[in-house]
């Protein structure tokens, strides 16, 4: 299983559009094949910072995501609403051993 870890500064007046354009794009990606969680994340202190919280089930269906018309609406949507350049980090997700 993958997970991603996507950070992003959006732009305070932004915020609310934000918020709304992610959940658009929440709502069809967790019924994407091999979805396992679309998580949006805002910062407790620091409102205009976010991170999504994105697993898949395999490296290949985390990729197909990319390739969606709503990852495609999400990422024009907002790419002007940014302070500066999104990034993500991948990780492998361990399950812990049953005994």
């Amino acid at each position: 299983m993958i997970a991603a870890c996507i950070y992003l500064h959006i732009k305070p007046e932004m915020i609310d559009d934000f918020i709304r354009v992610s959940t658009d794009n929440h709502n069809k990606s967790v019924k994407e094949p091999g979805n396992i969680r679309f998580d949006i994340i805002q910062q407790v202190d620091d409102a205009t910072r976010f991170m999504l919280y994105e697993a898949y089930e395999t490296e290949e269906q985390a990729t197909a995501h990319k390739n969606t018309p709503q990852y495609f609406a999400w990422r024009d949507a907002v790419k002007d609403m940014m302070q500066e350049p999104r990034y993500g980090i991948k990780y492998n997700i361990l399950q812990p051993t049953k005994k």
